[in-house]
């Protein structure tokens, strides 16, 4: 698999936007050495909200440029590019892939994916549906490896999914069949700052007890505070998020973080009479638990762990880990190549998080620039990030597509 084509532009007027990236694509095509996607059968577009009203020519000109070619997307208040990211502002991002047409089917409410074969699954949606969990949960069983990746549509005006159309509302994107190598991690930029305890006794929305014990008296001792004046507390419980995970899934990893099933929640109250905890999801006993903290160092730390962590596994024998963390990667870095096991990658984040997060214009792609290397990279700001079988929130969720086998 050849690196993919990709090209990122802004203008006010969508027209001229995809004149500059027609022209970077153009310019990767003719490369004399080869490196980069020259006949696609699969692209993938993200685009400001800013172009929403225009969605149905940008897509038909889309389909006028690259015939033949199937694409997927959505509409974001922020997209995401190599190295860079346009929040609230008029932009969109292109790439295209050479995947063979029987390894994957875009799908829609429009063209449902019926009996393809599905090992994983780029996905779109729409937030306003109620039921959403639950239809993100069943298209994973449809997976083979239950592996799904992408986020909800987010705008000011439309909530638009591009799936070789223009739709709103439900599920759409592409399904990957087996010998479409491709690997995701989550960056959920939160700090643990307890141990991980077991949900014992909840009821819809309140934990009752974790461990055992009444879960408010845990909760302060994990966060230091006296058990005796709860409500004295509130300053720092409104700083305190709660990853969350089923019984049958491990909430932490090995190096300490949480795993991509853990979701995490917002803590919104505590009941002083019964000793316990309101999150912002329904639980059940069995459910594991741990309280957390995000801020900008942990998300800067998570998500250059996460890239680590994709280039050792894809990548053994390339540069160490303390060169890929560095903050001024050298040539070799800087270079893409095929060879070096990642054709493109696929980033979405929350809306909430970003430069205005990570400290300044466009530093949470040049963090996964620096980590990862300057590979192909398209993707956008979400209303909800989607992983595995899981809806997120204030997350990362990082895909790339390799040269190798399914990992």
């Amino acid at each position: 698999m050849k690196l993919f084509a990709h090209a990122h532009a802004t203008h006010p007027d969508w027209r001229m936007a995809l004149a500059l990236a027609a022209a970077q694509i153009d310019a990767q095509r003719a490369d004399p050495r080869g490196r980069h996607v020259v006949h696609p059968t699969l692209g993938w577009i993200y685009f400001s909200d800013h172009y929403a009203p225009h969605a149905t020519a940008l897509l038909g000109e889309l389909k006028r440029r690259w015939a033949g070619v199937s694409w997927v997307g959505a509409v974001g208040v922020g997209v995401a590019a190599n190295g860079a990211e346009y929040i609230d502002e008029p932009a969109l991002v292109l790439m295209f892939a050479d995947l063979p047409r029987e390894q994957f089917q875009v799908f829609s409410g429009a063209r449902p994916l019926g009996a393809f074969p599905a090992a994983a699954a780029l996905v779109h949606a729409d937030p306003a549906m109620p039921d959403l969990p639950d239809m993100i949960s069943e298209m994973s069983s449809r997976t083979a490896s239950g592996h799904l990746f992408g986020g909800l549509a987010s705008s000011r005006t439309r909530t638009i999914q591009v799936a070789d159309g223009i739709f709103e509302g439900g599920l759409s994107g592409v399904a990957f069949g087996h010998d479409v190598a491709l690997m995701s991690r989550v960056t959920q930029g939160c700090q643990p700052v307890g141990p991980v305890r077991l949900i014992t006794q909840a009821h819809r929305n309140l934990v009752l007890t974790l461990d055992g014990e009444p879960a408010l008296d845990a909760l302060l001792r994990d966060l230091g505070v006296p058990s005796s004046e709860p409500r004295e507390a509130l300053p720092r419980l409104r700083e305190t998020l709660v990853g969350l995970s089923d019984a049958k899934d491990k909430l932490l990893t090995h190096a300490g973080q949480f795993g991509i099933d853990t979701r995490v929640r917002p803590l919104i109250g505590i009941e002083p009479k019964q000793r316990g905890i309101a999150l912002g999801e329904e639980v059940t006993a069995g459910m594991q638990l741990a309280f957390c903290h995000r801020h900008v160092d942990a998300a800067r730390r998570d998500l250059v762990r996460i890239c680590s962590e994709i280039r050792e596994e894809l990548e053994p024998d390339a540069l160490p880990l303390a060169e890929a963390m560095a903050l001024h990667p050298g040539p070799a870095e800087r270079a893409p190549h095929p060879a070096r096991g990642i054709a493109g990658a696929i980033y979405v984040s929350c809306t909430g998080r970003g430069g205005p997060h990570f400290g300044a214009p466009s530093a949470e792609l040049v963090l996964i620039r620096h980590a990862l290397g300057d590979v192909p990279l398209a993707g956008f700001f979400a209303a909800g990030e989607i992983a595995h079988r899981h809806l997120h929130g204030c997350t990362g969720v990082l895909t790339v597509f390799s040269n190798g086998s399914r990992p």
